[in-house]
């Protein structure tokens, strides 16, 4: 029973205490979520205390300073919230707690467990906005990583450190392919982060993928979408330190994150509440560089010999492969893999256009022959996709275009290639000798 309390005497045993006088501010605005403080210096990033008399208090992080004044928004509603009640800075500004006890957890983005069990005691402290490194220090993607998904491991074979984005409109499958990849893949720590979703994905997602042999190794950071923007925001920087900790270890991480979108949602709710102007489709210019600083602290170490596989999902809003955020994303991965909406409405699933995914690290991480089975796979699926309505018609005569003809003739077996259960795993070996195999028996 006295074993309980061990972390929790650690902890205290492990503390500074401060004797410096405590020092507090007075709360004298609030505007749609932003609080003016006046009479306290604290650096953007710190969180604080609001007292509101006898109730809990509430959490708030500073993201600005105006006028003399610190600009904050709170990590959870403004009910209860009062004029005058004060404001104390705690923690370290700018840290992130970070560890081993975060394994076999799913917490909130302040670190706090939301799994109903005993609360995470870490000491270990990472900078929020990541450790900056010189660029020679990320090594290049040199080895195959499996993902468990047949089209994806023989057509657009992912590569450990590399930064992949899978991006669609909603409801086309983003996450039952993240949910498919985080079944077959094989890494030493899975860091998940649920970003603005749905809370009943979240709980299904921790009731499928936390249990058994998986869970030691699964850590969740979940912050469904009726959170305040900052601790969604927060929340995507705690799983991606949580997997630069793991890293520095030189251990194999996959850091999955659901979703890329929302987080650069929240970071365009702060910057306009903060007053800067929007510009490309309303997104602000720090928005988008939110999501470019995230996606760019994954990948290889060569000081640690660890890795982040990074695998995002984009959303496209209104299936628009040209949005702001898809475009910024697409320009920052090492690979994107599109969902196409026509392919779902036909039965496909996954339904993955293999002919505008990419992956930019394929040719150097497959042999020649795979790479060559892979480009004559997307030519025949290319080929009939571009002349499927003349097929359909019956306008297209036989013999014009033997690419086409042979496109035609295997169009079944494609399809089924590309086609895979949501709970069957496909290994890396398996998933190229079926392409090999496919492609001769139609020679």
């Amino acid at each position: 029973m006295l074993n309980l309390f061990d972390p929790l005497l650690s902890e205290l045993a492990a503390a500074t205490i401060d004797l410096s006088p405590g020092r507090y501010g007075l709360l004298t605005a609030c505007d749609g979520g932003l609080l003016e403080v006046s009479g306290l210096s604290a650096p953007v990033g710190a969180l604080c205390k609001v007292a509101q008399g006898p109730n809990e208090p509430l959490t708030a992080e500073v993201i600005g300073f105006r006028n003399g004044r610190t600009l904050m928004m709170l990590l959870g509603d403004t009910v209860m919230l009062r004029p005058g009640a004060r404001v104390r800075a705690e923690g370290q500004p700018g840290m992130l707690y970070v560890g081993e006890a975060f394994l076999g957890r799913a917490v909130d983005g302040q670190g706090l467990a939301i799994d109903g069990l005993a609360p995470i005691h870490s000491r270990q402290a990472w900078p929020a906005g990541g450790k900056r490194t010189s660029a020679l220090d990320r090594s290049g993607v040199r080895e195959p990583f499996d993902v468990g998904v047949r089209a994806l491991n023989a057509l657009t074979t992912f590569g450990v450190g590399q930064r992949i984005g899978i991006m669609a409109g909603s409801g086309v499958g983003k996450s039952v392919l993240l949910d498919m990849i985080a079944s077959g893949a094989e890494a030493e720590v899975v860091i998940v982060g649920l970003i603005g979703e749905r809370a009943r994905e979240v709980s299904d997602f921790v009731e499928r993928h936390m249990a058994g042999s998986r869970r030691a190794r699964t850590a969740v950071v979940a912050v469904p979408a009726d959170h305040a923007p900052n601790l969604r925001l927060r929340g995507a920087m705690l799983a991606t330190s949580l997997a630069e900790y793991f890293r520095a270890q030189g251990r194999q991480v996959l850091l999955i994150m659901d979703s890329l979108t929302r987080v650069a949602h929240a970071a365009r709710e702060l910057a306009l509440l903060l007053g800067e102007p929007g510009a490309a489709r309303g997104y602000p210019p720090s928005a988008l560089a939110a999501i470019t600083k995230l996606v760019e602290r994954a990948g290889n170490s060569a000081a640690s010999g660890g890795s982040i596989t990074g695998i995002y999902t984009v959303l496209a809003d209104g299936d628009n492969q040209d949005d702001p955020v898809v475009d910024t994303a697409r320009s920052i991965l090492d690979g994107h893999v599109v969902l196409s909406r026509d392919l779902a409405q036909r039965g496909q699933y996954p339904a993955i256009d293999v002919a505008a995914s990419l992956s930019r690290v394929m040719d150097r991480i497959v042999r020649p022959e795979h790479a060559a089975l892979a480009r004559e796979f997307r030519a025949l699926v290319a080929t009939y996709e571009a002349n499927r309505d003349l097929v359909l018609m019956g306008a297209y005569r036989p013999g014009a275009d033997p690419l086409l003809d042979r496109a035609i003739a295997m169009h079944d077996a494609l399809s089924t290639f590309l086609g895979q259960h949501a709970r069957e795993v496909v290994p890396l070996e398996r998933s190229t000798a079926a392409l090999a195999r496919l492609l001769s028996d139609a020679d």
